[in-house]
């Protein structure tokens, strides 16, 4: 059996078919899987569990078919879906993982995060990432009306882009100091992680062993997944 690992899906109303790509990917990738991992950024935006946008209907029976078909699937917050909650796990099956998380794939500790914790450089990311996962920050924001909500939303990702598009690349990426302090801290030689967009599997020394940093593809063209079994990891693209 293989567990499957996907990150960055980005789904979007206005991109429906992102959408159909998931749900193909869903009914035909899985039926020899073990689980499955999603990492973060399943949707572009998540304003909270109340949202009854027609276009999450569709990803959410989806998931809730893995759980029939006996396929466990756990989720991590990223930071476009940091407000998913108990209500969409109840409503899907997923099982709400800490952003650290370490699991058993045949005997070696790997670790997972979506993988924006990693990109310390970019200051001004971190400073917003702290107000908005304040807990009570929060709390305020989903007392409010959805619409608001929404547009609050919408005024974050158009600030999103704009700073993003004045920001040299490699501020954007993970910091290796913060990647292998982390690795480091957490005991394990192996981690997988999204949000930078950039798929590949990088191999360096971690004190004096050998470590892997394993990197997933966002969706927007394709996407990737890795596939994980008895033989190891393999990182594949995906095609629409």
């Amino acid at each position: 059996m293989t567990a499957l690992f996907i990150s960055d899906l980005h789904l979007d109303a206005d991109r429906p078919a992102g959408i159909r790509h998931f749900l193909r990917f869903a009914r035909q990738e899985t039926h020899d899987a073990s689980c499955l991992y999603i990492l973060g950024d399943l949707f572009e935006v998540w304003v909270g569990d109340d949202d009854t946008d027609p276009a999450h209907a569709p990803v959410i029976e989806s998931l809730k078919d893995l759980k029939r078909r006996g396929i466990p699937c756990f989720f991590l917050h990223g930071n476009r879906d940091f407000l998913i909650g108990k209500r969409f796990a109840a409503a899907t099956g997923c099982e709400l993982l800490a952003e650290w998380t370490i699991v058993d794939m045949h005997g070696q500790r790997l670790l997972l995060t979506h993988g924006d914790l990693l990109c310390s450089d970019d200051e001004a990311y971190m400073a917003l990432r702290a107000i908005v996962r304040d807990p009570e920050w929060q709390r305020d924001f989903l007392a409010k009306p959805i619409e608001e909500r929404r547009r609050i939303a919408g005024e974050l990702r158009a600030r999103s882009r704009t700073e993003t598009a004045s920001k040299p690349a490699e501020i954007m990426d993970v910091n290796q100091g913060t990647v292998e302090a982390r690795m480091r801290e957490l005991g394990t030689r192996v981690l997988l992680h999204g949000h930078t967009h950039r798929p590949k599997v990088h191999e360096f020394s971690l004190d004096g062993e050998a470590a892997t940093r394993i990197v997933l593809g966002a969706w927007h063209e394709g996407g990737s997944v890795v596939r994980w079994d008895r033989d190891g990891f393999r990182l594949e693209m995906l095609e629409r």
